[in-house]
């Protein structure tokens, strides 16, 4: 069995893991104004193109760049949405996970564990403006362990995970350091220099940066990212995904 993503574009990502498919913050949205924020291009791959998916894992619901409108109509065909159990209250159909907590899905003779890690979105003390974020660990005997960060945008929270987790072998990083008016200079996710720390912190694991592209609120562009990790002697913990290619992780 492998483990196989798709980036459709900004935070949504197919992830075949053995036979499940997982879907992250469905956005399907064309690109221009959604709420207070401008998307900057479509997606790669079209809702109706994708099918057979198992599971969405959620990070939030409360954002349009992390959940639009094509994104919560594509929920109502999917059995099961993992997020925040304040999700939970807003979305109807959502499974809300609190911190550490887990949900197993079997398929035929395997067995899939889908645990809800921390996730700080900004600092704490903007955590009433900006809502509760949550993480994913994705677990089967067999497979590479995956974490999935959210809008995460701490490195003592994803230590925390890191520690819980030390086998992370694959690492979907919410970056691009973003930031909105009128708090601009703060960072909501993570920025290279944050995402060199928690590869740090995750040393076996092969570093997945998305969502730094397709929206106008990203401080740090891909290819800024991406020297950060040159400059840091890095470049080799990376795995780029291309807009609409398939590729194979694990």
């Amino acid at each position: 069995m492998t483990v196989n993503a798709l980036l459709v574009g900004g935070p949504t990502v197919v992830l075949r893991y053995g036979p499940l498919t997982f879907l992250t913050d469905p956005t399907f949205d064309p690109p221009g104004r959604i709420g207070n924020l401008v998307k900057t291009a479509g997606p790669a791959v079209s809702a109706s193109e994708i099918s057979n998916v198992h599971a969405v894992l959620l990070s939030h619901d409360e954002h349009e760049d992390n959940l639009d409108e094509s994104g919560r109509a594509f929920l109502k065909a999917v059995d099961h949405v993992f997020s925040t159990p304040g999700a939970a209250g807003r979305v109807r159909g959502v499974t809300g996970l609190a911190p550490w907590q887990t949900f197993t899905l079997d398929h035929g003779d395997t067995s899939t564990t889908v645990t809800a890690v921390p996730g700080q979105h900004g600092p704490k003390v903007l955590r009433s403006l900006l809502g509760d974020v949550t993480g994913f660990i994705v677990q089967s005997d067999g497979l590479p362990t995956v974490y999935v960060s959210g809008d995460n945008s701490s490195v003592k929270v994803a230590r925390t995970v890191a520690a819980r987790f030390p086998d992370i072998a694959i690492a979907f990083l919410f970056v691009g350091g973003a930031g909105v008016k009128p708090i601009s200079s703060v960072r909501l996710t993570l920025d290279a220099a944050r995402a060199l720390k928690v590869a740090e912190a995750m040393p076996g694991a092969s570093i997945v940066p998305v969502h730094f592209e397709d929206w106008a609120h990203f401080r740090e562009q891909r290819e800024e990212f991406l020297a950060a990790f040159a400059a840091a002697g890095a470049t080799d913990r990376l795995m780029l995904l291309e807009r609409g290619v398939e590729r194979q992780l694990g």
